[in-house]
């Protein structure tokens, strides 16, 4: 390596440590070769990102009415919307 060479920095992926955890079983699922487990670990490992990045935005905006709070949360539902809004 040249003189004053220094990798890249990688960009880093702040995860929660539910997050952590999940993609750590993903990963032993996935050396397992349990279809099952690695399907049920990757809906895991969403769930936990989803959460993180839900309680994010939350923690940063302004409280909601209740509700505004029943319209996000039909978003939840499968085919779930408000069409009123």
């Amino acid at each position: 390596m040249p003189d004053g060479w220094k990798a890249p920095p990688m960009a880093p992926r702040p995860q929660s440590s539910a997050a952590q955890r999940a993609r750590s079983l993903l990963g032993a699922a996935a050396r397992h070769g349990d279809p099952d487990a690695v399907t049920e670990a990757r809906r895991n490992l969403a769930e936990a990102n989803l959460a993180a990045h839900i309680r994010k935005v939350v923690d940063g905006a302004p409280p909601l009415t209740p509700a505004q709070r029943a319209r996000l949360a039909l978003l939840l539902h499968p085919g779930g919307t408000d069409d009123a809004a």
